[in-house]
Parts: C-alpha cells; sequence; structure tokens
C-alpha cells in the first residue's frame, strides 16, 4: 500500500470502516439525544432529576463491557467474524426499533433498557472489528489502519453528538427525526457489513463458557501473562482513563472556567477531534521512518506536557461575560492557548494509542486474540469508572478545580507512561533512516 487511504479504496477495509463508523454513529447519536431529553424534560415527562438520569445512564452503558466482553473474545474467536458483524447489525436495527417505541412512550424503563442493549452491542462488537483487522490487512498495514479506524471513531462521536443534540433541539417532542435518523443508520450500517470479505476462523473447537464471571477472570488471567501484550493492555486503558477525565469535564469546564456557552464546548470537542485525527492519521507517516512503537513516548510525552500547559493556560483568565458564545471566546487571545492545548492533547493521544492498538492486534495469540482484545475492552471499562471515581474525589471532596485535576491528571499520566513504555523496550527518541 502507498498510504493509508489507498485502504479505502480496498473492500477488505472500506465495509469495515464504514460498519464501525455508522454504528460510532449511532451510539452517540443515541446517547447525546437520551442526554438532551433527560436534561430538558426529565422533570415534565419522568418525574425525576437529570443528574441521576445521565449518571445511571453512562453506568448502564458501561456496565455490559464487564459482563459481557469475556463471552464476546470467545464467540469472535469461534465464529466467522464478517458474519458476526452481520448479525450484530440486525441487532442493532432491533434495538433501534425499541428506542423509537421508548420515544412515542416516553417510557423510562424501555430507555435504559434500549441503553443496556446498545452497551452489549458495542461490547460484542468491539473483540470483533479489532480481531478482524489484522485478518484484513497486512502486518505493516496495521498503523494506517488502525489510525483511521481511531480518526473514523473520534469523528464518529463528534459527529454523532452534534447530530443527536441538533435534531433535539431542532424538532423537540417530535420524535419521528431522531427515530428516523437512529434506524437509518443501523440499516446501512447492515447493508455494509454484508460487504466485509469471510475471514478464516480462530478457533473453531473452542467450547464456550457462558459463565462470564469465570470467563471474564480467566481471560484476564490469561492476558496477564502476555508479557509486553499485557502492559500494551494497560497502556491503552490509560489512554481511556485519560480521555475519560478530560472530556467528561469539558462541559463544566467550559461554564465555570471559560464562561462559555454550549457553542464552546462543542468548539472544544471539534478541536480535540481534529487533533486526535490528525495525529492518528500521521501515525503512519512517521511509522516508515521510525520504529512504530517509538511513538508511543513520544505521544505519552506530549499528553503529560499538553496537560500542564492546559492547567497553566487557565491562570489568570478574565471573562468580559458571563455567558460567552464561541465567537466572543474565539476573538480573546487569552483563550487561544486553551484551544491549542486540547488541540495537542488530541495530537499526541493520536500518537500515543493508534501504535498501542497495532501492538495488540499483531503480537496477540491468532487463536486467542479476540479474548485478549476482550481483555482489553474489560481494562478499558474498569479504568474509565476509576477514572469517574476519582474525579469525583477530586472535585467534591478535596475541592479542587477542573484545572487541577487535568494537572493531577498529567502527572499521573507521567508516572503511568514510564511503568509502560519501561516494559514495552521502546526509546524515547527519533532516529530517521
Amino acid at each position: 500500500m502507498s498510504n493509508q487511504f489507498s485502504l479505502l479504496k480496498t473492500r477488505r477495509f472500506l465495509p469495515i470502516f464504514i460498519t464501525q463508523f455508522l454504528g460510532a454513529l449511532n451510539d452517540n447519536t443515541f446517547k447525546q439525544a437520551l442526554i438532551i431529553l433527560f436534561t430538558f424534560h426529565a422533570a415534565s415527562v419522568m418525574n425525576l432529576q437529570p443528574t441521576i438520569l445521565n449518571n445511571l445512564a453512562a453506568g448502564l452503558f458501561i456496565l455490559p463491557y464487564f459482563l459481557f466482553s469475556s463471552t464476546a473474545g470467545q464467540i469472535a474467536d469461534k465464529y466467522e467474524k464478517s458474519k458476526l458483524t452481520q448479525y450484530i447489525k440486525i441487532f442493532e436495527m432491533i434495538i433501534m426499533s425499541l428506542v423509537t417505541i421508548a420515544f412515542f412512550t416516553e417510557t423510562f424503563l424501555l430507555f435504559m433498557v434500549a441503553l443496556f442493549l446498545m452497551g452489549t452491542h458495542s461490547t460484542f462488537f468491539g473483540p470483533i472489528k479489532y480481531s478482524i483487522l489484522p485478518q484484513l490487512l497486512a502486518k505493516d498495514e496495521l498503523v494506517g489502519g488502525n489510525g483511521l479506524f481511531e480518526t473514523g471513531t473520534s469523528f464518529a462521536t463528534l459527529g454523532g453528538m452534534i447530530l443527536g443534540g441538533t435534531i433535539m433541539t431542532i424538532a423537540g417532542a417530535d420524535y419521528v427525526w431522531i427515530s428516523v435518523t437512529l434506524l437509518t443508520i443501523a440499516v446501512v450500517g447492515y447493508l455494509f457489513s454484508h460487504e466485509i470479505p469471510a475471514q478464516p476462523v480462530g478457533h473453531a473447537d473452542l467450547k464456550i463458557n457462558w459463565n462470564v464471571f469465570v470467563t471474564t477472570k480467566q481471560t484476564l488471567q490469561y492476558a496477564s501473562k502476555l508479557g509486553d501484550v499485557t502492559y500494551t493492555i494497560i497502556g491503552i486503558s490509560w489512554f481511556w482513563y485519560y480521555g475519560a477525565t478530560f472530556l467528561t469535564q469539558i462541559p463544566v469546564f467550559t461554564r465555570e472556567v471559560l464562561q462559555g456557552t454550549e457553542g464552546v464546548v462543542t468548539l472544544l470537542l471539534t478541536i480535540f477531534s481534529i487533533g486526535i485525527a490528525l495525529g492518528s492519521l500521521l501515525c503512519e507517516h512517521f511509522a516508515g521512518k521510525i520504529s512504530q512503537m517509538k511513538l508511543v513516548p513520544i505521544g505519552a510525552v506530549g499528553l503529560t506536557v499538553s496537560a500542564v500547559v492546559l492547567y497553566l493556560s487557565t491562570r489568570g483568565l478574565i471573562a468580559h461575560s458571563d455567558s460567552q458564545n464561541m465567537i466572543e471566546v474565539l476573538s480573546q487571545t487569552q483563550y487561544w492557548p486553551v484551544f491549542l492545548a486540547f488541540g495537542s492533547i488530541g495530537f499526541f493521544g493520536g500518537f500515543y494509542i493508534v501504535p498501542l492498538y497495532a501492538h495488540l492486534q499483531s503480537d496477540s495469540p491468532e487463536s486467542f486474540r479476540a479474548r485478549v482484545i476482550a481483555a482489553n475492552s474489560i481494562m478499558n471499562a474498569l479504568f474509565m469508572v476509576v477514572s469517574s471515581l476519582v474525579s469525583v474525589a477530586v472535585l467534591s471532596w478535596l475541592h479542587w478545580s477542573i484545572p487541577e485535576l487535568f494537572l493531577l491528571t498529567a502527572i499521573l499520566s507521567a508516572f503511568v507512561s514510564i511503568i509502560v513504555i519501561k516494559h514495552l523496550n521502546t526509546e524515547p527518541s527519533i532516529h530517521i533512516n
């Protein structure tokens, strides 16, 4: 392959790329629509507090990663992955039909069931999409392919948040538009899933153990014995911790530190998404000149320094008003270092995460690859939960500010990255060949 973009012209990559992009888009469109519904209509529709609903929704979406990841890994190792993807997409269409009923009946319990099922859908699709990439791509294409995957996911996340929020804001209680959108995305994803080429089965004689507690323990134990792959999982999970900490705080950070409106939240998310897209796409370019794993320490240093810069850039900010819109904030140079820091976090995040995913895929045993990725999913979810607990402790119990939380995360990132990099045998230097 001349470059990673040429992969988009091939049948072995384009269908899985679009399928996963549309899945991420639907996830985030649905979740954002639900957040808008709960935030602005929860009291009148469900007689419940929005903060309780939003936290409950987040918990229900992540719960399946703990419960079903080990089972999902077994299934992905045992059965043909392109056919499994088609079944997953049928499941998604059923869920979106359930969501449609929930919208029109305004049934709280149905929303919660649908959210849990959507988390289950994502849990089962994760091991499939990441373990099929090494089968579809050559080893020297994995960095480029993962770069495109991360770019697509980043833009799908941003696009879904904007799409879901915009539809709910404009249409209000007219739920036809959001329902049609969600169903359409699911159907198109199902159609593209049929174009994914069939692949050899990794472990056809595997006997699936349906006891999720036993298999979760066994999956984690096996992954813990894989040497540097184990530390690759820790590194990836730390990125999820880091990202969850920053992205979760953006709305409150915007309101309390930048004195900005919802439009400024969207601006920060857009800057972050563009940054991670650029970093992810440039990984292949630099991996051709240096060892791809040497990008990891560069990304780690960048994540730490960027967070410190973000903390320092918030010192001494003086807002012109209590509710500044996007244009007002952009017109003030005092906020530019904040935007630069968020873009830098995304950029170096791409440098950090793409090589780790490529390494996880290429160095995991083929017959156990999906289960290793399932172990990664479990650890990702665990680190995200720890992120939320640490954030609550720092902000609510210690009464630190959000910039101080970001600074703490930068310090922790330095320590975790040193441990991971040491065991990955990488060097933080660039040598152009």
